[in-house]
């Protein structure tokens, strides 16, 4: 770790008292020189374009000319927002979305959601519509040209949300064929062998264009848990030591989709869409519980034989058409289909006193989730200063599910258990509308004014503990504004406001059991509240360097914690509403591209506050939380490039608990072979192996110590194969999916 802080803060060093390098001037490009400055690449390129007009217009033929540079991986807005380049940098080496999205610089990635620093949880778009979670892990790597992180969203994205994470694929592909093959191998000691088969295809020949892509994940994967639970008080005394190891095995881990489009015009053109996935899990999740008490000591072993498969399906049908005048109009519509089935078998192992005991479980759990939604945009641009978008969307969800918890002390008789076992259903209608008015008021200052207006109502059924039922209806209204202001060619700044929504994931409203072991259960909530936030933010860019800074304010704030259940030893895993919560945060950037070394580097500072007086939490002093990030490639010419990542979060206090530091560094080596259309990868990444999640908090008389490890240290190789003959064109696909798809999980 003193290694790691040493590495972090040599970087930054370097990077704030860095000088500016002037731009050499270069007489002459050839397709082996490597270039740092936009400026002079620019007048490079111009040059060069002149010279094959010059070329083509004395000889009637065209000579290639090529300018190679280092590919910039950062590129700043004046908004707040950034544009993350994927294509040629190494982001690309990335086994998946997933992977890639947690190299991003402000966006950390754990437990299953994706925050963006001093924001919080983001959804995801692709080509600018959004999709859901399982449709965002098919996305081919190898498809994805750069990655917008939008932290001030307009009202023109879903309310959902408390950031949008845009990623945009590459739209320029070629007429014919094209196609790229990838075999990634990772072996880490810690969580095993996986292998990932990725392959992409592309076909266009006149108005029509084909697209599809096919990946398979094969493998083990490990995640380890250790929880300590603790009631010092002498008269209820207990202390509960877990070991949860996740021991997974991907029997067929695989996504899939195609794409058809048809052109009818340069400015207009219809698409239809299918992709899925298929999650096959097998392996063993090993569960130890030492219990001691003023009874005297237990100790519990549980193995749950994994048996679950999920199919999840998306059908996509959309029509776009851009007028001459720079109006867009887009007519959507997608229907979602998720199908789970769990069939786990439990072996449990008591021991009590010296008493030896074992008991038998079975957890067979069948549900279905159907998503049908539609949405039309509309921009109009009214003259050369002012334009005005406006559009709507309607979307029905439906959501079933059945569990039956079967219990049998010789594996040969099986009873139902009433109390583990439970019927769901949900039902759920969102109408929204919005519109945007964006002006330029004169050559300094241009400003977006909108408001989105959402309508939710929703029944929910389920028999756990009785039969309950709600039924309720609301509406939202959210205002946004963002100000830009041009005060010169090497500063500008902004202003921006957004009140945003994160209504619950729908497996978080399921009270289904998660079996762990006797007093181990984690089960949704159904009376769970969306959550509201108000964020603010304030922000400059002074020449290459970016500084912000903001404050967001939270109502009903979601969370989860480990609650006391009917028994004296027993605790349920749930996600609750919080009072109320604050952030404040500000944030440092600075991106430079030399000859032969490439470097983005943040460095951040949070404040964030939860306020709680129902669940009995006990308030700790807050603290502060910092972030360095630094990602760098140095290229030498003719051989390889060299890769080094590394990012550091501290400790942090939010008041009603604390979270301990983690890091990463990842190093990489990559080389290109035939013409670059063979490339080989090697990299070693999370090399200390310090990318683990860990706090405390105190809640009742319950003092948690939690510990999460995951397999983020591993080695992997990376082939991947170019191939095609084809000429250039554009293919546009683009889909439309919903704020509901990203709380199927």
């Amino acid at each position: 770790m003193r290694f790691l802080k040493l590495v972090i803060i040599c970087i930054f060093f370097l990077f704030f008292l860095s000088i500016e390098v002037k731009a050499q001037r270069i007489k002459k490009v050839t397709d082996k020189s490597f270039y740092s400055d936009d400026v002079l690449f620019g007048k490079l390129l111009k040059s060069a374009q002149d010279t094959v007009k010059t070329k083509e217009k004395e000889h009637n033929e065209l000579n290639e000319v090529v300018i190679k540079r280092q590919a910039s991986l950062l590129k700043y807005g004046a908004n707040g927002n950034i544009d993350v380049n994927v294509n040629g940098t190494v982001l690309a080496t990335s086994s998946s979305v997933n992977e890639l999205l947690g190299r991003v610089p402000n966006v950390v990635v754990a437990d299953g959601e994706i925050n963006v620093l001093g924001k919080g949880e983001a959804i995801i778009y692709l080509n600018g519509v959004l999709i859901n979670y399982e449709r965002f892990a098919a996305i081919p790597v190898s498809q994805i040209q750069k990655i917008e992180v939008i932290s001030n969203p307009s009202s023109r994205y879903d309310a959902e949300g408390k950031a949008v994470i845009n990623i945009i694929t590459k739209q320029n592909i070629e007429s014919g064929i094209m196609g790229t093959a990838n075999q990634h191998v990772s072996v880490s000691k810690f969580g095993g062998t996986s292998y990932n088969t990725l392959f992409d295809f592309s076909y266009s020949k006149g108005k029509f264009s084909f697209i599809s892509n096919y990946g398979l994940q094969l493998g083990r994967n490990r995640e380890l848990l250790y929880t300590t639970r603790t009631r010092p008080n002498p008269e209820e005394f207990m202390k509960s030591e877990l070991t949860t190891d996740w021991k997974r095995r991907f029997n067929n881990y695989s996504n899939f989709g195609f794409g058809l489009q048809y052109n009818f015009s340069s400015q207009a053109y219809i698409s239809l869409a299918y992709s899925g996935n298929v999650n096959d899990l097998g392996g063993i999740t090993e569960s130890r519980n030492a219990i001691v008490n003023n009874s005297g000591n237990s100790f519990y072993a549980t193995d749950v034989h994994k048996n679950d498969v999920l199919l999840n399906q998306f059908i996509n049908l959309n029509y776009n058409l851009t007028t001459k005048k720079g109006s867009t109009l887009f007519v959507g519509s997608q229907f979602s289909n998720y199908n789970q089935t769990i069939r786990d078998f439990i072996e449990e192992n008591s021991l009590v006193e010296e008493t030896d005991s074992d008991r038998y479980l079975k957890n067979n759990v069948g549900s279905r989730i159907n998503i049908m939604a539609i949405q039309t945009d509309y921009s109009k641009k009214i003259n050369e200063k002012t334009k005005l978008e406006l559009g709507a969307k309607f979307s029905y969800a439906a959501i079933n599910s059945g569990t039956d918890f079967l219990v049998s002390s010789d594996d040969v008789n099986f009873e139902l258990d009433d109390k583990l076992s439970s019927d769901f259903e949900y039902n759920e209608k969102i109408a929204a509308a919005y519109f945007n008015y964006v002006r330029t008021w004169n050559d300094k200052i241009n400003f977006s004014l909108g408001a989105r207006a959402e309508k939710t109502s929703y029944n929910l059924f389920t028999n756990t503990d009785g039969i309950q039922k709600f039924e309720k209806s609301y509406g939202n209204f959210f205002p946004n504004l963002v100000m830009n202001f041009d005060f010169s060619e090497d500063w500008k700044g902004h202003f921006s406001y957004a009140a945003r929504i994160t209504r619950p994931r729908y497996q978080a409203l399921n009270p289904y059991v998660i079996y762990q072991d006797p007093f181990t259960t984690i089960e949704g909530n159904p009376n769970l509240l969306p959550e509201k936030t108000h964020a603010f933010e304030i922000g400059t860019m002074y020449k290459k360097f970016d500084f912000k800074m903001g404050y967001t304010y939270k109502i009903d704030p979601i969370s989860a914690a480990a609650l006391r259940g009917d028994t004296p030893n027993s605790y349920i895993l749930r996600a609750l509403n919080l009072e109320k919560g604050h952030t404040v945060f500000s944030s440092l950037s600075r991106s430079f591209n030399y000859r032969w070394w490439n470097s983005t580097n943040t460095i951040s500072v949070s404040w964030q506050k939860s306020v709680d007086n129902y669940y009995a939490f006990v308030f700790s002093p807050v603290k502060p939380q910092f972030y360095f990030y630094s990602n760098n490639t140095f290229t030498i010419p003719k051989l390889f490039k060299l890769q080094l990542l590394a990012w550091y979060l501290s400790d942090r206090s939010y008041g009603l608990g604390n979270e301990n530091s983690r890091s990463t560094v990842t190093l990489g080596i990559e080389r290109n072979f035939f013409k670059d259309a063979l490339k080989l990868n090697f990299s070693a990444n999370d090399i200390f192996h310090k990318f683990m999640v860990s706090g405390d908090y105190n809640v009742g008389q319950t003092q948690i110590y939690y510990h999460r490890t995951y397999a983020s240290n591993y080695f992997k190789l990376i082939a991947t194969y170019n191939f095609g003959n084809s000429k250039k064109t554009t293919y546009t696909k683009s889909e439309i999916e919903q704020s509901e798809n990203t709380r199927a999980r």
